[in-house]
């Protein structure tokens, strides 16, 4: 009888082995998605990095000025010792930290004799595409903690296929940064069910990801709060946590800072006066109060949103703390006049969460979905990335040939000037050679009694500016570089000073205002 029994015993276990293995393969049959064509059953962290490379080499446009004149223009000057630092870095309001990174990578370059202006270029970018991909395994990795497989698969599935993300996260400029601290934090973040919380990983990414950009507080902010009013031990928190954590950050960067302005500065307060205080912000453009409600946030989570907000409804109650510092954030920079879609990419992730769950939880629509998704996520992140604002650097690549010429014994020295909206292209870190270069500058006014910027003056009166400003044909430029809606209003000056169109260059589809949708080199004959 025990041998019948331990048989039948057997016999059932073999069953229960056999029905399970035969769920998985139909669990897996039905599953069929772009997600489960093998590249996440292999090694995560090795995807990520090769994604993140072909997505920095498959961005050659530009954005905003900032990616690079508060970062390569200022590690360049740092290294070189020539460059143009804008008012932000005579005024002490933009802090050192993020630029020495580059200028740490172009010291090494130099040391080795290896600073071409290419590496130069690409290296701060590749670095940059390096951490956003270590900031993706880290949410995969979060996500997959805090819940089953299936939504953490369809989670990172839409965190990867995120036209923005695409188009910002291998740029150089400090909202990149902002947003992989926050998603390296969120990583550590005592989330409800989370076995990786670490309050002083945590709270040491979040105090980088401030002196980096003070405005990433408004992120963390009632996350901050949440910590503490979870945490038992509150004391501790404090005393053993953020205060040294701060302290030693404050004090690191206020070092960097000082060692480089070469005076006592304090950074975070100087931004905090400018933008906050005095309102310089409101010089570089305002909106009303409603525009990230009505279309700053939209643009930003894209062909995304009908999955977000259906996540919203399904979502656990742990993550309404990401839902509460979401709204938090978009009503904070909604009281700020100057708005700009890059300012709330640091909640991005915190999107995805919700999307995720949205999408895992379709069931027999999600492969549909997720087509749509992907579909509907590429084109825009395509055509921003490759096409759209490409002008800028491409006349850089082509005006960095002067180079050659200036080392050329009797041949003219280039003299070369930018009649555009200030800012419009890079400048010495992307031409990576002292040859003469002037832009029309626009320093917001800070107190001086009848200030009209330099640009602004040339708008007004494009032709009466030039004939002032060169009155002898031994003070003109060698080139000038101007946007095609300029070059009607100043052809009398062009033709009568024997200037030749030498190159026309795209930049964009959608012309606006003073922008133009291609870009002229004229040179002096």
């Amino acid at each position: 009888m025990e041998t019948i029994r331990a048989r039948l015993k057997f016999g059932n276990k073999v069953e229960d082995v056999k029905l399970r293995k035969r769920k998985s393969q139909l669990y897996n049959k039905e599953d069929a998605s772009p997600l489960n064509s093998g590249v996440l059953g292999g090694n995560v962290a090795l995807f990520c990095v090769a994604f993140r490379l072909v997505n920095c080499f498959l961005v050659q446009t530009s954005f905003v000025p900032d990616e690079y004149w508060q970062s390569l223009e200022v590690s360049h000057h740092m290294v070189f010792n020539y460059g143009y630092l804008t008012w932000e870095w005579k005024e002490g309001i933009r802090g050192f930290s993020y630029p020495l990174l580059f200028a740490f990578i172009y010291k090494i370059l130099h040391f080795i004799n290896y600073d071409s202006v290419y590496l130069l270029i690409w290296l701060p970018r590749i670095i940059q595409a390096l951490l956003a991909a270590f900031a993706d395994v880290k949410f995969y990795l979060l996500i997959q903690t805090l819940e089953n497989p299936d939504v953490a698969k369809w989670t990172f599935f839409c965190h990867l296929c995120s036209w923005f993300s695409w188009f910002c996260c291998t740029r150089t400029m400090t909202n990149t940064m902002e947003t992989t601290l926050t998603t390296l934090a969120l990583f550590y973040f005592p989330l409800p069910g989370s076995k990786t919380h670490s309050s002083k990983k945590y709270l040491s990414l979040v105090a980088l990801a401030v002196i980096i950009r003070p405005t990433a507080l408004i992120v963390w902010l009632p996350l901050l709060i949440y910590h503490f009013w979870q945490e038992d031990n509150k004391l501790r928190l404090i005393t053993r946590r953020c205060v040294p954590i701060g302290a030693l950050t404050v004090m690191i960067s206020t070092l960097i800072d000082c060692l480089f302005y070469d005076k006592w500065t304090l950074v975070q307060f100087n931004f905090l006066k400018f933008n906050v205080l005095h309102g310089v912000a409101e010089f570089y453009g305002s909106h009303p109060w409603h525009w990230y409600f009505t279309q700053g946030f939209a643009v930003v989570i894209g062909p995304h949103l009908p999955f977000f907000l259906h996540g919203c409804t399904l979502a656990s109650k742990r993550y309404r703390i990401l839902l509460v510092a979401l709204v938090w954030t978009i009503m904070v920079y909604s009281l700020l006049a100057h708005k700009e879609f890059r300012f709330i990419y640091p909640v991005l992730p915190f999107c995805m969460v919700f999307c995720g769950i949205s999408l895992a939880n379709l069931k027999t629509w999600r492969r549909a979905a997720a087509y749509g998704l992907l579909v509907t996520n590429l084109f825009p992140a395509l055509y921003t990335g490759l096409i759209h604002q490409r002008g800028t650097l491409d006349v850089m690549s082509r005006l960095q040939t002067l180079c050659d010429i200036s080392s050329v014994p009797g041949r003219p020295q280039p003299d070369v000037l930018f009649l555009m909206p200030c800012h419009s292209t890079p400048f010495y870190s992307h031409i990576h050679c002292p040859i003469r270069m002037r832009f029309l500058e626009c320093p917001p006014d800070l107190g001086e009694e009848g200030y009209v910027e330099e640009a602004a003056r040339f708008f007004d009166e494009p032709l009466n500016w030039l004939r002032i400003s060169f009155p002898y044909k031994s003070s003109l430029p060698t080139h000038l570089v101007l946007f095609d809606v300029l070059e009607k209003e100043i052809s009398a000056f062009l033709e009568g000073n024997k200037f030749v169109r030498t190159a026309e260059i795209f930049h964009t589809h959608f012309p606006e205002g003073r922008v133009g949708g291609s870009i002229f080199i004229y040179e002096r004959h």
